[in-house]
């Protein structure tokens, strides 16, 4: 008998029980959206991010204490250098899957057709391999995505694996302009320990002091300033966790943090201890955080999940809304079917689950079908935005179920209230 009466009132109220349906499922496709997003979107963020350039910055000890002790830019250069195969040493750092790219840079002026020019040297796309222990490590890195940014106005970025590593470089618009430099030309350059002739591979416009620069390859520049062997910094980008208050204390002193604080913060992709595990790796070096980059991570990330969480939060209210009136709707249109039921001796709680039975069912329908429309708008924005898909959390189901039964729930409210006041005498005898 239950199951008769549900079954003949979405004959008779087909049409609402869908527009629940439909209710529930928009609601639930985008808490699907925004709950897959915010649990993927911390490292396609930060990945995105990554094409903005390096984070931390690795330099000598001693460069860093002269920085720190006369506030003094940090790429200001005081002669002391890191030796170029303690490089490696970054793959023994823990979180060295989250260290995306990173170059060695040394630079030097020289003179060109009479300009002193600054001149950097670093990895392009370089092959590195390091071998310690026994364990050799692989990576092809350098600034072409550090510098992702960069418009390649002539010619081409350049390849080490593809060119004469130390024949070719490129050059800075604004220096290229100045000297009438176009890809493919010779240029000779100049420096304190000797002269070179490179290829210009391509011209780079940065818009910022580096377009009147010229970068080359590493082993070309040493030759040029005799520091063969040696670099003056690593720029290193690494996928980090946003600063919370725990990584502002390690910031100051990690010292000071109890044991079980520093094992969440050493265990937790913080760029403070992911500077830390460098310095580990490279005693003599000091790695320090490019603040500006680092902050605006953690905020953009912030900011972005409360987004999402205020969409999803409104989403939820708007459909809380949208249930109530329908549900109440169906009550008041059903007053008198209720009402008889009520004369016939049916009780408050059969009646009320009687209700809900049917408005809950219309929900499940309505939340499968919104979970998986909402995981397709949640792809449609991950290729639209990060152009990457998004992974389906297994967790955000539990989660969508449990905000579609409290909506559901809440929504209906107002009907339960209305049904539980209505009076079979006033209903059947119109109030006499």
């Amino acid at each position: 008998m239950f199951f008769r009466m549900v079954k003949g009132t979405y004959a008779r109220q087909w049409k609402k029980m869908l527009m629940i349906a439909l209710t529930v499922a928009l609601g639930a496709s985008i808490a699907t959206a925004m709950l897959n997003i915010m649990l993927d979107v911390g490292d396609k963020i930060n990945a995105e991010l990554k094409t903005y350039g390096s984070n931390i910055t690795v330099v000598p000890q001693s460069e860093s204490v002269i920085n720190k002790l006369y506030e003094t830019d940090e790429d200001d250069s005081y002669g002391e250098y890191l030796n170029e195969d303690r490089v490696g040493e970054l793959f023994t750092v823990f979180w060295i899957n989250n260290i995306t790219d990173f170059s060695p840079e040394v630079e030097t002026d020289v003179s060109l057709s009479g300009e002193e020019i600054k001149v950097i040297g670093t990895w392009f796309n370089h092959h590195f391999e390091y071998t310690k222990k026994g364990t050799t490590y692989v990576r092809d890195t350098g600034i072409i995505n550090l510098r992702s940014w960069w418009d390649i106005s002539d010619g081409a970025w350049l390849d080490e694996q593809k060119v004469d590593k130390d024949g070719y470089a490129m050059v800075g618009s604004e220096l290229a302009n100045r000297q009438n430099i176009k890809a493919g030309d010779t240029i000779t350059l100049e420096g304190t320990q000797g002269t070179e002739e490179v290829v210009v591979y391509g011209i780079y416009e940065s818009g910022d002091d580096e377009d009147n620069y010229i970068y080359t390859t590493l082993p070309l520049v040493q030759r040029l300033s005799g520091t063969e062997g040696l670099v003056e910094k690593i720029e290193v980008s690494a996928i980090t966790s946003p600063d919370d208050e725990l990584a502002i204390k390690a910031a100051k002193n990690p010292y000071l943090l109890t044991g079980e604080e520093r094992d969440l913060w050493y265990c937790t992709a913080y760029v403070s201890s992911i500077c830390f595990q460098i310095q580990e790796a490279i005693p003599e070096a000091s790695a320090t955080a490019i603040r500006q980059i680092a902050d605006s991570e953690g905020k953009i990330l912030e900011k972005t999940e409360l987004l999402m969480s205020l969409i999803t939060f409104l989403s939820l209210i708007g459909a809380t809304l949208a249930i109530s009136n329908l549900v109440t709707s169906c009550v008041m249109e059903r007053s008198c079917e209720i009402a008889l039921l009520k004369a016939v001796g049916a009780k408050n709680g059969q009646i009320t689950g009687l209700v809900l039975t049917e408005i809950v069912m219309a929900s499940i329908l309505g939340a499968v079908a919104g979970y998986f429309l909402g995981f397709a708008f949640a792809q449609i924005i991950g290729q639209t935005v990060f152009n990457s898909s998004i992974e389906m959390n297994g967790m955000v189901a539990f989660v969508v179920a449990v905000l579609i039964i409290a909506v559901t729930f809440v929504g209906s409210i107002p009907a339960v209230r209305m049904l539980l006041r209505l009076r079979p005498s006033e209903v059947l005898h119109g109030g006499h």
